[in-house]
């Protein structure tokens, strides 16, 4: 039986979630990523909650996709710097840690956030 690269990327992150679990203190940030855009979340496994989520539906002015990506990141910092919140767990959503997931996870760094 063949997958499909949609299925293969499911697999990966279900293998990733099995290892990395998301607090209050300490949430998960959780990375999708489409075709066009980069959607981010800060999650609560212990409670299923979104403690915040940014995404570049409305930033796409004049730059590419990735240092979209990476001004999602920063400001997801911003965000959460406001909850209080310094460090995450970074969950890759089972895409390569390359490109605009790189750049999401260089972005939050930037903004003061430590995984």
């Amino acid at each position: 039986m063949k997958l499909s690269k949609h299925q293969k990327r499911i697999r990966r992150h279900r293998r990733v979630r099995a290892k990395i679990s998301g607090s209050k203190d300490c949430p998960r940030l959780s990375v999708f990523r489409s075709n066009k855009y980069v959607v981010l979340q800060l999650i609560d496994d212990k409670k299923n909650k979104t403690l915040l989520e940014v995404n570049d539906f409305d930033k796409k002015k004049k730059i590419t996709k990735t240092e979209s990506a990476h001004k999602a990141g920063e400001e997801l910092a911003k965000l959460a710097k406001t909850k209080k919140i310094t460090e995450v767990v970074f969950d890759r959503g089972g895409y390569a840690f390359h490109g605009r997931v790189k750049a999401v996870a260089e972005g939050a760094r930037v903004g003061g956030l430590k995984f």
